[in-house]
């Protein structure tokens, strides 16, 4: 029987190497990381998360990182790290990506919120031409711009190990769409991507019709994020068209655009007539009305696969609470599947707002450590690939 290695011992002993002074969150992390028994068995991820709400922790540097992955590189049972939101670089990303180059173990690796701008994003572009074993990459609100997202789109051309990536809020000019023509030239031939993320993008309709004419040729695509973009009715139309065809698709997050009615009927009536796919459609924030939010009600009584939706955000008149009430009354609809909850005043049906969604866990751990996933961020439940985005 191996011996596995001391994750606590071997950290303390480079940092003397290195001479560089320990973090204790790091210590402390690694040392809970010893005494875990599923280790040998199933792997354990590294919760190095900066955004901690129950204990203040010393966030990582570019330095703590140089010495945390020469620990990795002797643990092939770390198949996980999460450095969400400390105080990384362009050198902590080249530090991440060189070492991502040669090793074969990790699969899971979540940068949001860190400061890594075009220079870093190029090393984790050049790293996924090379890597065959990471399955999840988060870039997600890092400082990223034009040249690291379309190098990111050719090296996913490439790259037939990757099955989700975030690239939310890139640093863009307002007029720069060309990335959507280079993301949507990679899905026509991407074969392994599952989940991708282009939220604050400042998409528009045409990049919206540049995506849809991909995803016609794409079969592997199962979540797809455009949430917080300037897509308007006119975009959604092709989405509409697209999910009149797609079999694939099973999460769509359309987040605070501006879809309106026009947006949601087009949405409708594909998922009433032709789609059988999709599972979760988010519309939150939207300005849709009841005569919209009516037609989506309307849409799950004849779709009996559409199993998520959120609407909160929008203008739910006496049409839509009672539209929704009812899906709710005849369990076409669980309470843990959407952002509302029918109560009555006066003998009138309104609805209130239910901490629910796609991906609420996304920015944020909850308080409680004994919250559970499962309704407040649905996406786990929908796709697994999904368990750290």
């Amino acid at each position: 029987m191996s011996v596995l290695p001391d994750l606590h011992l071997h950290y303390v002993q480079a940092c003397q190497n290195l001479s560089q002074p320990e973090n204790p969150f790091i210590a402390r992390v690694l040392q809970e990381a010893d005494k875990n028994d599923e280790i040998s068995t199933k792997g354990i991820t590294l919760k190095l998360a900066g955004n901690n709400h129950l204990v203040p922790v010393p966030r990582v540097t570019d330095d703590d990182l140089g010495v945390l992955v020469s620990v990795l590189g002797q643990a092939a049972f770390v198949t996980g790290l999460d450095l969400a939101y400390n105080l990384l670089t362009d050198a902590g990303a080249k530090t991440m990506a060189t070492f991502l180059q040669s090793n074969q173990s990790l699969v899971h690796l979540r940068m949001t919120g860190n400061k890594i701008g075009n220079q870093g994003g190029m090393f984790f572009a050049s790293m996924l031409k090379i890597n065959s074993a990471l399955k999840k990459l988060d870039l997600g609100d890092c400082d990223v711009g034009l040249k690291c997202l379309i190098s990111t789109a050719i090296a996913l051309t490439q790259n037939k190990s990757l099955k989700a990536i975030n690239l939310n809020r890139p640093l863009l000019s307002s007029q720069q769409e060309e990335t959507t023509v280079h993301i949507a030239r990679m899905l026509r031939s991407n074969s392994s991507l599952v989940e991708l993320h282009l939220g604050k993008h400042g998409m528009k309709n045409f990049g919206v019709e540049r995506l849809c004419d991909a995803l016609y040729e794409n079969s592997s695509l199962r979540y797809l994020d455009l949430s917080c973009n300037n897509i308007t009715c006119d975009g959604v139309k092709f989405l509409g068209e697209l999910l009149k065809k797609n079999q694939t698709l099973e999460i769509l997050d359309l987040e605070a655009n501006r879809i309106e009615d026009v947006g949601a009927i087009y949405l409708s009536e594909a998922l009433a007539t032709r789609n059988r796919s999709l599972k979760a459609l988010s519309v939150v924030s939207n300005n849709i009305t009841g005569k919209g939010l009516v037609a989506l009600a309307q849409a799950m009584h004849s779709n009996m696969t559409l199993s998520h939706i959120y609407i909160w955000g929008n203008k739910l008149d006496r049409s839509t609470c009672e539209a929704f009430s009812e899906l709710l009354a005849v369990e076409r609809l669980q309470l843990g599947c959407t952002d509302v909850a029918p109560y009555k005043v006066d003998g009138q049906v309104l609805l209130a707002e239910l901490s629910h969604g796609l991906a609420k866990h996304r920015y944020w751990s909850p308080r409680c450590a004994a919250a559970a996933p499962g309704a407040a961020n649905a996406s786990l439940q929908i796709l697994a690939v999904s368990e750290y985005l």
